[in-house]
């Protein structure tokens, strides 16, 4: 959160603090259609085939870098992110700008509402990879 201070008038300060926008409702059958970006690299689902990145089964409410299997770059093993729809959010803006020395090279997804739909996707899949 940032802090925000500005002058009203001759004199009065009013200070608050600057929330950051919540994420829109998702729409998982979108999501899938945009996950295709994703699939390259990740994957999701009973059994999910190895990949250059970790699957993102139950991945959210998981803490970044912790998933077995996998070797994450030290920024993101040392982040200290639980990954709930806001950081999922902010990763899906641009990777390196949430984690710089992350390994992972996507470019960012500039719509908000696309962002929300591929989390709401990801929400579905429980860490055994079923439908929740």
């Amino acid at each position: 959160m940032k802090t925000w201070i500005f002058a009203v008038g001759i004199g009065a300060v009013i200070a608050g603090t600057a929330v950051a926008a919540p994420v829109p409702k998702g729409n998982a059958a979108h999501g899938q259609q945009l996950f295709a970006r994703c699939a390259a690299c990740h994957k999701v689902g009973p059994n999910p085939a190895r990949s250059m990145g970790p699957s993102l089964n139950g991945v959210v409410g998981r803490v970044a870098g912790s998933q077995g299997g996998y070797g994450y770059s030290p920024a993101m093993k040392a982040s200290g992110i639980r990954w709930d729809e806001a950081s999922i959010d902010k990763l899906l803006q641009g990777p390196s700008k949430l984690v710089p020395g992350t390994k992972m090279i996507f470019p960012g997804m500039a719509a908000a509402q696309d962002r929300a739909d591929i989390i709401a996707y990801l929400k579905q899949y429980g860490a055994d990879g079923g439908k929740k």
